[in-house]
């Protein structure tokens, strides 16, 4: 009835909303959904590409139509996916690369990110040589994937990866993709990137592509196919400003014994495009210039492109790192000289996750700002509803002394709780053994039994928190009570009077931790002086 009458469906529901009530669902609502095709996949590697242009509804001036090539809904983020799969491709298929060999990349991040995982799914060890200037969070991910990653110094830039990386490779016979000098890495630009974007604007007359260059695989892959698919569109290739390489116009002298060069680019300066501009013009860019790929050649700021990036995400809601920021800066710039009805793309590289640790998110704080503070305290004071726990008995006290008395340094705790994490990260850093009784555990589920030895525990020491921890039998307190104690000396003598402290080895005293305990504590606390802020 109701579907069928709309006046009626209508009045129902002004008619609950006036009496506060919940209104019944509407199931046919109307829902914007994806018009790509769900699709089955045999391997992660084949979930690479076929990325989407989306049209800018905010940031774009008046009567210019910008699309962006949205890079990060590659299945690592970025648009160096397509390249580790293409170099890896192309080695097999050609008998470059043995089964199992290791490969060995030096790279900022994105492409050992791609070659990490492109790498997982077919069974290659994978070695990124990176600098230690490139983001944590790239080198924990690749870790994550099973990567290894050997950091070098930064001040020796490009060249010092460059090196550390061709003596792994000489040494130990290791696959060098070499994805500065690879044509695969234009290749795979040119079967997919440059199809893809042509495909996607059909029907629309493309005037301008914009992209940036690292490796220079992409503007020269994508240069080609426009050049011979698309001739009226214009390239627009962009660089650091302060690392303007390419416009100085002075040419990197290539080795012809793979090392790619020898020295470092007179012009280059640190910069803060991750990704892009090595210390050097490298060949597909250099080729790239040589056969007129792009146009136009645009320079922007580290500062610009982080405006620019943290503008996209609050504007259109589209999370780009530096390099995408960068990118669009200079699209922007340009697309306010198009006359109206003008069509351009703009590849967006990478996601903004991989950014965390990088000045992008300086001015992102972790604390509540004083306008989330004031809405915090503007409703009532919360409290954290009760949690009933059996009664103590006999049972649970009796498994709760002999657990204190099973092992010199014994602790109650939970295996999901993040305090008790500090006191087990702790005592591992400091290399003390201990032994814990973990009441959350299924094994303690049946008859309640886990809250049965947790009431009895609080009701030995009376104390309510976890983790609580024992020394010789005696209750000294939890996490936070162990790293004070530990700062103010008192727990060295605790540990060393029961006979735990560790010899004394080649790492020194302590197992050698010199740190601040409050370094295991939650980053989240605010009474934790080393939180993230």
């Amino acid at each position: 009835l109701l579907r069928s009458r709309p006046l009626l469906r209508s009045s129902l529901f002004r008619l609950f909303a006036r009496r506060g009530s919940s209104m019944p669902f509407a199931e046919e609502t109307k829902l914007l959904k994806n018009p790509a095709p769900a699709l089955r996949h045999d391997s992660i590697c084949s979930t690479i590409g076929s990325t989407p242009l989306v049209k800018l509804q905010r940031s774009a001036p008046p009567g210019v139509n910008i699309y962006v090539k949205s890079e990060f809904m590659n299945p690592m983020g970025s648009v160096k996916d397509r390249l580790a799969l293409g170099m890896i491709e192309f080695a097999e298929q050609h008998g470059l690369l043995k089964p199992g060999q290791t490969v060995v990349e030096a790279t900022s991040g994105n492409t050992g990110l791609g070659l990490a995982m492109v790498c997982a799914s077919r069974g290659y060890p994978f070695v990124c040589v990176m600098s230690e200037a490139f983001s944590i969070e790239r080198r924990k991910m690749m870790r994550f994937l099973g990567a290894k990653v050997v950091l070098t110094n930064p001040a020796h830039k490009f060249g010092g990866m460059l090196q550390t990386l061709l003596a792994l490779k000489e040494k130990h016979g290791w696959y060098w993709p070499n994805q500065f000098e690879n044509e695969a890495n234009a290749w795979v630009h040119r079967q997919t990137t440059g199809p893809e974007i042509l495909q996607a604007m059909e029907g629309l007359k493309l005037d301008w592509f914009v992209c940036a260059y690292g490796t220079g695989g992409t503007i020269k892959g994508v240069g080609q196919v426009l050049k011979d698919k698309s001739p009226h569109t214009k390239v627009l290739l962009c660089e650091p400003s302060n690392a303007p390489v390419v416009y100085s116009g002075i040419k990197t002298e290539y080795t012809t014994d793979g090392s790619i060069t020898k020295e470092s680019h007179p012009v280059f300066r640190p910069h803060l495009l991750q990704g892009w501009t090595p210390d050097f013009v490298p060949k597909m860019v250099e080729d790239s210039t040589e056969q007129g790929l792009y146009d136009e050649l645009s320079h922007v700021s580290g500062a610009e492109a982080v405006a620019a990036s943290q503008e996209l995400a609050r504007s259109e809601g589209i999370f780009s790192g530096t390099s995408g920021g960068g990118v669009l800066a200079v699209a922007l710039r340009k697309a306010k000289e198009l006359p109206a009805g003008s069509n351009m793309v703009v590849m967006l590289p990478d996601t903004g996750e991989r950014y965390l640790s990088t000045p992008l998110f300086d001015d992102v704080p972790a604390d509540m700002t004083a306008e989330e503070k004031a809405y915090f305290d503007s409703v009532p004071a919360t409290t954290a509803f009760p949690q009933p726990l059996p009664q103590p008995n006999d049972e649970g006290r009796q498994v709760v002394r002999d657990f204190i008395a099973t092992d010199t340094v014994s602790i109650v705790a939970m295996e999901s709780c993040e305090f008790c994490w500090t006191i087990f990260k702790f005592l591992k850093a400091i290399g003390v053994s201990y032994s814990s009784l973990n009441f959350d555990a299924l094994e303690y589920a049946p008859g309640n039994k886990g809250n049965v030895i947790r009431a009895c525990t609080q009701e030995l020491t009376g104390e309510v928190t976890f983790p609580q921890v024992f020394v010789d039998g005696k209750f000294i307190g939890g996490a936070a009570d162990a790293c004070i104690k530990w700062k103010k000396g008192e727990l060295q003598p605790l540990l060393e009077a029961a006979g735990v402290k560790p010899p004394v080895g080649d790492n020194g005293d302590w197992n050698g931790y010199g740190g601040d305990p409050f370094e295991f504590l939650p980053k989240w606390m605010t009474k934790n002086p080393l939180r993230t802020k």
